[in-house]
């Protein structure tokens, strides 16, 4: 941890002898005692977090998520946010050494999908861990149960509007986890989705020439199209003329 200012003057004035900044100065000192850029010309480097949304997902980039600031003001926090901090969401995140899982209590089985979907849903908007993760891995969870087909389709109007927002998103982590959870959507409620497919071609297709998204694109659209037979197909070849149909005979 760097020394402020003021600990460095006192150490230098009483023979060694230095205090301990408080904490609530320390970072005002930080910044007091940092040389800038331009006079020790050094460049400075583009933070990371200007780049998420403008570039390919590295690696790298799973390994170092953004994390939510702990100290910030909870009266600008979203939604989702408020819900998951009031305990509104009965899971919690649990760190791996691998990776990261979600403990459910009561047990996910006995979740009730409305309103807890549509929250998940609204949460695939985050940009910063842990809530980011809790979104998307809560619903593809809810989305796996042998129940789920019938116990989303009440809700499936309310969840469309979220996954079409998180597919128009520009951060790149976010139009990923909106894909993730469109394709167990479609294997939730099959032929259910169709009457909606339509709202979420739009923004995939503004992908599609992306290398780094295409091949994730059509996996996608190939889950749906399986899923929803040839009215899906009909419905995907409109508003994607190249795209080219898996489905045969």
């Amino acid at each position: 941890m760097k020394k402020s200012s003021s600990a460095g003057s006192s150490r230098a004035g009483s023979g060694g002898t230095r205090s301990k900044p408080s904490s609530a100065c320390s970072a005002s000192s930080d910044i007091r005692s940092k040389p800038s850029s331009a006079s020790s010309g050094v460049k400075s480097k583009p933070s990371s977090a200007s780049s998420d949304s403008g570039r390919p997902i590295r690696p790298s980039d799973k390994l170092n998520p953004k994390t939510c600031d702990p100290f910030s003001d909870s009266k600008n926090a979203s939604a989702f946010v408020s819900v998951y901090r009031n305990g509104g969401i009965p899971c919690r995140l649990v760190h791996g050494s691998v990776k990261n899982t979600l403990s459910w209590n009561p047990p996910i089985d006995q979740a009730s999908f409305d309103p807890l979907l549509v929250t998940l849903a609204e949460g695939l908007k985050e940009t910063v861990h842990p809530y980011s993760f809790v979104a998307r891995q809560g619903f593809i969870e809810l989305m796996n149960l042998p129940t789920a087909g019938p116990s989303t389709l009440p809700v499936l109007a309310k969840v469309v509007g979220p996954i079409r927002a998180a597919l128009s998103h520009s951060d790149n982590k976010v139009f990923e986890g909106g894909l993730e959870v469109l394709a167990a959507l479609s294997a939730a409620v099959a032929q259910s989705l169709n009457q909606h497919l339509k709202q979420f071609l739009v923004p995939m297709s503004k992908r599609l020439n992306d290398s780094a998204f295409r091949d994730h694109i059509i996996k996608v659209l190939q889950t749906t199209e399986i899923n929803g037979g040839r009215e899906a197909t009909a419905i995907i070849k409109f508003k994607i003329p190249t795209y080219n149909s898996i489905i045969v005979g």
